[in-house]
């Protein structure tokens, strides 16, 4: 189906409109104005005995609401937008005014926002209404996923309490990880590994790293044909990769043998999702220190 002009729909809303206006105008005047006398001579109908239908005129005052509210009408449709394309006298819109209060905003509170931008993280840090308002950032965009004290959420989202932070700690690597998100790439490793046996020794190994390398374990010579090229000989993780620690004891889809067994058979390809057209800089400078403050507190 063509699509119809601008011009067609706005002609015809007017039409719509006006002749509504005239329909009404019309009624109102055949009812109070043009009324004949000889109406009020006609006997009433009588209905079941003692039912009798009347033909009183509604009252007055009636007609005098009714006027003053086409009037009205007419004003409003002179004044503001209502006929059509036609904006009224006034130019009045939603974007303009939604404009006009965006800029006032701008105006009252962008040299608040330029000095939470150039602060820095320390005394932001420190600042406890700057603290308030960064925590109500996170409880609104973040805590639906990572808790309502920040503590993740087992086998899901991790802890931004604990100072273990698989992207990197800093505070660019935790401001990169809520701009633009984040993608974990941990493929499995079933098939490569080739057999149960072998799948077991490198879950074993791998829980055992926290207790240190053990290089007679059965497990490394696996772990170091698939694992260390992310993870390192050691297990100290690469957060370029977002490859995690694996000798700290920390265990976002938890410590059990059957989880580590889950993940290397499956992978993990956990989603942080960017946050770059929802929060502006000073709402991610304010929740960067906020992290930062807590994993320090902590």
């Amino acid at each position: 189906m063509a699509i119809m002009p601008n011009d067609f729909w706005s002609g015809w809303i007017i039409v719509i409109t006006v002749t509504s206006l005239l329909g009404l105008a019309w009624l109102v005047l055949s009812i109070y104005l043009l009324r004949s006398g000889d109406d009020q001579l006609h006997e009433e109908p009588v209905w079941d005995e003692n039912l009798q239908e009347g033909n009183t005129p509604a009252p007055l005052w009636w007609f005098w609401l009714i006027l003053a509210m086409m009037v009205f009408s007419v004003v409003y449709l002179m004044l503001y937008p209502g006929l059509g394309s036609f904006q009224g006298a006034f130019q009045w819109s939603q974007g303009g005014q939604l404009a006009e209060r965006q800029a006032s905003y701008n105006a009252e509170f962008e040299p608040l926002e330029q000095q939470i931008v150039s602060s820095s993280y320390e005394a932001l840090g420190s600042n406890e209404l700057a603290m308030n308002t960064a925590a109500g950032i996170f409880e609104e965009h973040c805590s639906a996923c990572h808790g309502i004290d920040a503590r993740g959420q087992a086998g899901l989202f991790p802890s931004l309490s604990d100072g273990v932070w698989q992207w990197g700690g800093m505070p660019a690597q935790i401001e990169q990880s809520i701009r633009n998100g984040r993608n974990a790439a941990m493929v499995g490793w079933l098939s490569a590994l080739g057999g149960e046996g072998q799948l077991q020794n490198v879950a074993e190994f791998v829980l055992s790293m926290s207790d240190g390398i053990d290089a007679a374990h059965p497990g490394k010579r696996y772990y170091d044909r698939f694992c260390i090229a992310c993870h390192g000989p050691n297990g100290d993780g690469n957060p370029v990769l977002g490859a995690p620690r694996l000798n700290d004891d920390v265990w976002l889809y938890g410590d059990e043998i059957g989880s580590v067994r889950t993940t290397i058979i499956e992978g993990r390809m956990g989603q942080m999702p960017a946050f770059a057209e929802t929060l502006d800089d000073q709402q991610i400078k304010l929740l960067t220190a906020w992290l930062l403050a807590r994993n320090s507190a902590d």
